[in-house]
């Protein structure tokens, strides 16, 4: 006669070991991420702030099952390192408001709880959650000031360029759009390097959800995501210039300007798509010898 063991007051027990880490998390990134909210993601350029953070918390929903189960061997003295550190770099940050750190300390503490409660095992599937988190920290001012503006010169000339050639009585003057009776200002959310950030995130997420045993496939994928950003940016503005000159400087800086965001993300996706059908006929997975 078999028994059948009941592993669930076990597994309950495990589970209720995780909420001191969860209380503790709280207390730490509560007061930031309620700050974020109030600057950084208020504005057009960070929006995608709370969706990344979103997708984090599903990240690690996702492999509840590893982090719920008996550990075999942990690694405490790398992990309670890596804790320590990511303690050391919040606190500075806090301190400092220097929000680089305080946000990216995030990471480091998330990898030192894995090591010290599960071992090298979580970690190593967790290791997507460890990389999104990136996402999740505001670009450093002088590095986005250094690369936005010759992005958005380029996005300004190529989308005058097309409309141009379409036969649109257009001309542009570094980030300035002229186009009929109307004056467009190509702002920093609408071909900066913010968006193409949050676009590369796309990217990267879909790669990761597809799974794709290719190397070749996986590494072509991603090299093309920042060029996929940068034509969607482009789709973007050509987008608000052709209704600000249709219909008018209301209708272009309305409603229809915050759509254009989800006009860049469709398109983006659409792009990565089509990319991924082409590769998968393209790269075929190698059969085994018979």
């Amino acid at each position: 006669m078999s028994a059948v063991l009941d592993t669930t007051p076990f597994r309950r027990s495990v589970g209720f070991e995780w909420l001191p880490v969860v209380a503790g998390l709280m207390i730490l990134y509560i007061p930031t991420f309620y700050d974020l909210a109030g600057t950084h993601w208020d504005r057009d350029d960070y929006a995608h702030g709370p969706i990344i953070l979103a997708v984090v918390v599903w990240l690690i929903w996702d492999k509840r099952q590893v982090l719920l189960a008996a550990p075999s061997r942990t690694a405490p003295v790398p992990g309670i390192a890596l804790l320590v550190f990511g303690l050391l770099v919040y606190v500075v940050g806090r301190a400092h408001d220097v929000i680089l750190f305080e946000v990216g300390a995030l990471a480091p503490i998330l990898a030192g709880v894995l090591l010290a409660m599960r071992g090298w095992p979580a970690l190593r599937a967790l290791w997507f959650m460890l990389l999104f988190i990136a996402y999740l920290v505001p670009l450093p001012g002088f590095f986005v000031d250094a690369l936005t503006l010759p992005l958005k010169q380029n996005v300004s000339e190529i989308a005058a360029q097309i409309l141009y050639a379409a036969g649109y009585p257009i001309a542009h003057t570094g980030v300035i759009l002229n186009i009929g009776q109307y004056q467009l200002l190509v702002a920093d959310a609408c071909a900066g390097l913010n968006s193409m950030f949050s676009l590369s995130a796309l990217g990267l997420l879909y790669l990761y959800l597809m799974h794709h045993k290719s190397w070749l496939h996986n590494g072509l994928i991603l090299a093309s995501l920042l060029p996929i950003a940068f034509c969607a940016n482009i789709v973007r503005v050509i987008f608000l210039v052709l209704v600000t000159y249709h219909f008018g400087d209301a209708a272009g800086q309305g409603f229809v300007h915050g759509f254009s965001g989800m006009v860049l993300f469709v398109v983006a996706l659409i792009a990565i798509l089509l990319l991924d059908a082409i590769l998968a006929r393209a790269i075929k997975p190698r059969k085994p010898a018979h």
